[in-house]
């Protein structure tokens, strides 16, 4: 895929004087999603994804990864988000009896924001073009810093999805349109950075009770996140013995979760929801008949295209700016899109539920409480 930087066909509001700007949401209709389904944004942002699944195509998260040096972006990302994890600790989440969302995430979301742009500085200066000591960064720092904060979840709703996910993945995008990320690190984006992003994500999802973002998680797979079955896939699709079926091995699942997405997923899963997949996983399931990872791994890359960045309940919620530009034609920003009561978005008709119309209760809740609403471990989902 080319570096190049995309060029912007439609401009909204008044531009920084460098190109940079803060992104907003601009798809709210079905025309807008056929616009961006033929853009060459979509096209690029694809094909970042595939790259990414191709560059770990047999390769373990415990992987050794030579040839990134410590200055690189990729390293500094890694130290950002190790901070990430210090601000949990500064967080600690209360013993509480409700099913949803614990409270004391909109802290550490307020305190991520609070950082995150002089974190993002450093990394931006890991170039030295953008290391002229002035002020004039500070457009592209606040571009990129929207794609970041917005990674976490939603600070209102207190919930996250396939579409939060998304952002991180824009985020890594948009260092690679700048160059700050090059393809020979593509590898390491996936295994260090990704892989540690993931981990994050599950520990603020297990202390805070993060509710799924929509009321089919992803379409049967997990709750939450979408890429680790596809990058996941990708890593098994050379293993000599392990097959898709083995997901249904309890040993297996244990010796080998720590080294793939994939098993990993099938592992928080089985900790969260102690019925069998066939019943809270029907497609996770179906998908253990298929006899080859590659294909599995093909699958979810289609599926990735048209149940992610192919459906409104999710792309009316993403971000255009000058790295990630809308397509000519689509709506111009909504005078709601920064609002956290009306959510920036409309709701299309028998499709509300699948964005926010209904809070669903946090299964990692449910897997910690009893029916008396007190505090236990490891109770059938329900």
């Amino acid at each position: 895929m080319t570096d190049e930087k995309l060029e912007t066909t439609e401009v909204v509001g008044s531009e920084p004087t460098n190109g940079f700007r803060v992104p907003v949401k601009r798809i709210l209709s079905e025309k807008d999603m056929d616009l961006f389904k033929n853009s060459i944004t979509k096209t690029e942002l694809l094909g970042f994804v595939k790259d990414l699944n191709h560059a770990v195509t047999g390769i373990t998260n415990d992987a050794e990864i030579s040839g990134v040096a410590p200055e690189r972006a990729v390293s500094r990302i890694v130290e950002i988000l190790e901070k990430v994890t210090e601000l949990i600790d500064a967080h600690p989440a209360a013993d509480q009896t409700s099913r949803f969302g614990k409270p004391e995430f909109r802290d550490l979301y307020d305190d991520i924001q609070r950082h995150s742009s002089q974190w993002i500085k450093e990394i931006v200066e890991t170039d030295e073009k953008y290391c002229d000591g002035k002020d004039g960064n500070d457009s592209l720092v606040q571009e990129l810093a929207t794609y970041f904060n917005e990674s976490w979840g939603n600070r209102q709703r207190i919930d996250y999805g396939s579409g939060h996910e998304l952002n991180f993945l824009c985020f890594l995008y948009c260092l690679k349109s700048l160059q700050l990320i090059v393809e020979s690190e593509y590898t390491a984006v996936v295994v260090k950075i990704f892989v540690l992003y993931l981990r994050i994500m599950r520990r603020i999802q297990n202390t805070y009770w993060l509710e799924p973002a929509g009321s089919h998680g992803v379409w049967g797979l997990d709750d939450y996140h979408f890429l680790p079955f596809l990058f996941g896939s990708s890593q098994l699709s050379t293993h000599k013995h392990l097959r898709p079926m083995s997901i249904h091995d309890p040993d297996i699942i244990e010796m080998y979760h720590k080294k793939y997405m994939y098993l990993g997923c099938i592992k928080f899963i089985n900790d969260v929801k102690t019925a069998s997949l066939r019943w809270h996983s029907p497609l996770i399931d179906d998908i253990s008949g298929v006899k080859k990872w590659s294909k599995v791994n093909e699958g979810m890359l289609k599926m990735y295209n048209a149940e992610v960045l192919g459906k409104l309940p999710i792309m009316q919620h993403f971000m255009f700016g000058s790295l990630l530009p809308a397509p000519a034609g689509v709506s111009p920003e909504s005078e709601h899109s920064a609002s956290e009561d009306d959510h920036g978005h409309v709701h299309i008709p028998n499709t509300w539920a699948d964005c926010c119309g209904i809070k669903v209760p946090s299964a990692i809740a449910a897997s910690e409480m009893d029916i008396s609403g007190g505090l236990r471990r490891a109770i059938p989902f329900d």
